[in-house]
């Protein structure tokens, strides 16, 4: 991983905290480790279910319910700074409407 993803705390967690990183970086590191690590061994067969991505292991977990996939998630890494989107998706929510995917 690039420098700058690791932090040494001082108390031997050497993971950084949400409020290490602006939003930006989350998206932007997320988008990244799906496109290059994620991407081609998920989007068959698995359109519509969310992916929630570990930004600084890499790690992941894939769900048709978020929320499960973010609590196993956290289960395996506590603390962890998680980006999550929709396979075949350009947004993982909306807020009335409807939700298209990349086709449309």
């Amino acid at each position: 991983m690039g420098k700058g993803w690791f932090s040494d705390s001082g108390n031997g967690d050497d993971a950084m905290s949400y409020s290490d990183y602006l939003p930006e970086e989350i998206e932007s590191r997320g988008e990244q480790i799906y496109d290059e690590h994620i991407r081609a061994s998920v989007e068959a067969g698995n359109e519509g279910k969310y992916v929630v991505i570990d930004i600084e292991s890499g790690d992941f977990e894939m769900d048709e319910d978020d929320l499960q996939a973010t609590k196993r998630m956290l289960a395996k890494q506590p603390g962890a700074v998680l980006y999550g989107l929709r396979v075949g998706y350009p947004t993982a929510y909306t807020l009335g409407g409807h939700t298209a995917t990349h086709e449309q």
